[in-house]
């Protein structure tokens, strides 16, 4: 068996998150107070006890989703036995997940991957005014057909393909006036539906280029090391385990398209057969099985998964 850990991206993240693997794992709870430590602020009872509207907010969200990935990796390695660079083929993470996955494989310490998750939260949340820009998924479409429509849709404005998960689903994003004519588009262009998302911001289009330059001085900032596994990069599609590639593939990945579909696509084709998703949800699993039906893909978040992992 070949596996590759996944990490969840925003939108995963529901109250409660992490609450049974603090209360039953140590090493859960040593990554909690790391994470609260390092952004002075109470975060995991944010996660445990809510409120809901407070743990969605950007800034709180991508440290979350991170803290909680971290913690569920952590018990696997200290109660199940788990190695990553001997028992993982690769990681990669959906978005900010990317960030939880260069944890995962040492290339970034916990503190400075929290610190820097904050920094990204508030920046993407910063770069463009409220009601300015949006998002919306277009159903039944591939990527394609997708950036035709976008390009149309322009007009003078931004919007680009924010997001290609797979499986007939592509994220468009911009400014929100070019991304309601690619909705208007796509319904004549045979999407199943085409629907605008509630988002904050919208995320990994060229109106984040402020954001991608507060990151890349952030970057320079803080220590990169060798990966220890391959990181699937959102960006290329392809591994990178070197610090200069690294910086350079998270700085991109603020305004550029998060290439899901591919970078599992990638995986599959390398041998991977087991795909885990590390932390909150099941969405990237979902993903998985539409991508690559002939692995499998199985959600470990909570001590019952972990007590069913085996190597």
């Amino acid at each position: 068996m070949s596996r590759a850990f996944i990490f969840p991206g925003q939108g995963s993240q529901a109250v409660g998150m992490g609450a049974g693997l603090s209360q039953n794992h140590a090493a859960a709870r040593e990554v909690f107070a790391e994470v609260d430590e390092a952004l002075s602020q109470n975060l995991s009872r944010l996660m445990f006890e809510g409120p809901a509207d407070e743990l969605t907010l950007t800034a709180n969200a991508q440290p979350a989703l991170m803290a909680a990935s971290l913690a569920v990796l952590r018990v696997l390695e200290a109660e199940r036995g788990l190695e990553l660079a001997r028992d993982v083929a690769f990681v990669a993470g959906h978005s900010l997940g990317e960030y939880s996955a260069l944890a995962a494989a040492g290339a970034l310490n916990l503190a400075d991957t929290a610190r820097l998750l904050r920094l990204r939260g508030e920046a993407m949340q910063r770069a463009v005014p409220v009601g300015t820009g949006a998002m919306a998924a277009l159903l039944g479409l591939e990527v394609e057909a997708a950036e035709e429509i976008a390009g149309e849709a322009e007009q003078g404005e931004v919007c680009d393909v924010a997001n290609d998960n797979g499986a007939g689903q592509v994220v468009v994003s911009g400014h929100r006036s070019a991304v309601e004519r690619a909705v208007a588009l796509a319904q004549t262009r045979g999407a199943k539906r085409a629907v605008m998302l509630n988002v904050s911001a919208p995320f990994h289009c060229a109106l984040m280029s402020p954001a991608a330059e507060t990151m890349r001085a952030a970057l320079d900032q803080v220590t990169l090391v060798a990966a220890k596994v391959p990181v699937m990069a959102n960006i290329l599609a392809s591994p990178i385990r070197e610090p200069a590639a690294i910086r350079d593939a998270l700085v991109r990945q603020v305004t550029g398209t998060v290439r899901w579909r591919e970078c599992v696509a990638a995986m599959a084709g390398a041998g991977v057969d087991a795909f885990y998703e590390i932390g909150t949800g099941k969405v990237l699993s979902g993903l998985v099985k539409r991508i690559a039906p002939g692995a499998s893909a199985t959600p470990i978040g909570t001590p019952a998964d972990i007590a069913a992992f085996s190597l």
